[in-house]
């Protein structure tokens, strides 16, 4: 008789090797995010050298941010991530296009993928101090536009709401859609050649091929960067920050909701940025919900859509 050989499982390793990463987790995301919940219904700040609170005040909290300038921060945020990602969706696709198109044959493809994608590389802080330098009153920007006769005075960009904005917009794009455009290349490549064969011998033009073929075969990265880019433009703060040296000058116009937040935190309002905090966490899942639903599409062959149909005139009939 031939031995039973003994089997050996191995499923506890898997277990023994993610459990790091959920203590991380649970250390140091989880739990202060819990803490964030817990002040945020208290009162709880430093004046001077004196500590008030803890103590429970209910939703006194989230109330006092409604009576704030809350929304017009978060009216802010909203103009900033539109200026910076609406350009950078529509680059990154018209690149992502272009570099996957085996009929253009580029040259140098690769090169070109690391150049747009360096500035992704550099930091956020760096980014705005180069374009503080750049574009004051008295910087390389002013001097080279007054020399070469564009303008007769010196611009003001960041004493101006549309400037600073504009500054802001202009970062946000050149920082992220050279990572966009990498995104949507791998979900362009990901597409079967034969699709694309049979659009051309069917004799698809280069717009029908790209609404019809690329962009709904790209949709699950796109909801992707969607969500991601919203959650990052809610999260906005170094760039603005560091322009406008923290004031969101002119008269507020670029104060985001982080900055908004990070007031309350050097004021030591440790209850009023808890409840902002849960404010923007709700927010987030709000619209991230909200874009998933309305770009994904759950009947993507028509077959649901077909099968309602066919019940009605049923129904329909027995009527």
């Amino acid at each position: 008789m031939e031995k039973k050989r003994k089997s050996v499982s191995y499923a506890k390793w898997g277990y023994v090797f993610i459990l790091p990463f959920f203590l991380c987790y649970f250390i140091f995301s989880l739990i202060p995010l819990a803490d964030t919940i817990r002040y945020s219904f208290f009162e709880y700040y430093r004046s001077g050298i004196k500590e008030i609170g803890p103590t429970f005040i209910g939703m006194e909290n989230y109330v006092s941010l409604l009576k704030s300038d809350m929304f017009k921060y978060g009216a802010n945020t909203l103009i900033l991530w539109v200026i910076g990602f609406i350009p950078q969706i529509a680059v990154a696709l018209l690149l992502a296009v272009w570099f996957t198109d085996v009929r253009l044959k580029i040259r140098a493809k690769q090169f070109f993928k690391v150049v747009i994608y360096l500035p992704n590389l550099i930091m956020a802080s760096a980014f705005a101090m180069l374009f503080f330098t750049m574009f004051s009153a008295n910087g390389p920007v002013n001097s080279i536009l007054l020399s070469l006769g564009i303008i007769q005075e010196k611009v003001d960009f960041l004493g101006s709401v549309w400037g600073t904005r504009s500054l802001v917009g202009l970062m946000n794009f050149l920082m992220w859609f050279g990572n966009t455009t990498i995104m949507l290349m791998a979900a362009i490549m990901g597409i079967s050649p034969d699709v694309f064969e049979a659009a051309e011998i069917d004799g698809c033009s280069g717009f029908k091929r790209f609404f019809y073929i690329i962009l709904p075969l790209i949709r699950p990265i796109l909801t992707y960067t969607l969500i991601t880019s919203i959650i990052g433009g809610l999260q906005m703060f170094d760039v603005p920050q560091i322009l406008t040296n923290g004031q969101g000058s002119p008269d507020r116009t670029s104060m985001t909701l982080i900055m908004f937040l990070n007031s309350h935190l050097k004021s030591k309002n440790y209850g009023m940025a808890g409840s902002l905090s849960v404010y923007l966490f709700i927010v987030s899942g709000l619209l991230c919900l909200l874009v998933y639903k309305i770009t994904n599409d759950n009947d993507a062959d028509g077959s649901k859509a077909a099968a309602k149909k066919k019940a009605k005139e049923e129904r329909r009939r027995r009527k």
